[in-house]
């Protein structure tokens, strides 16, 4: 599995716009907006880096898988070992 080149260690100020009411109970509970806006952008950007590589792989996907149903498992003898 690759690193993740996204580093938990730098942080950089911004500027969002969210819903006053989140903001608002969200302090009131003393949620971390920043550390859970970050955790939400770490699957969002893991979700869409999946789907794009999905994509860009679909076609060798569905030849393996092709080959896969009309050949079989070519390491199906092992299993009895």
């Amino acid at each position: 599995m690759r690193h993740d080149p996204i580093s938990p260690n730098k942080r950089k100020s911004v500027n969002l716009s969210i819903d006053t009411g989140i903001v608002a109970a969200a302090r009131e509970a003393g949620v971390n907006l920043s550390r859970v806006t970050e955790a939400a952008l770490r699957v969002a950007v893991k979700d869409a880096r999946e789907q794009r590589w999905r994509e860009e792989n679909r076609e060798a996907i569905e030849r393996f898988t092709n080959w896969y149903e009309d050949q079989g498992d070519p390491l199906a003898h092992l299993a009895s070992l």
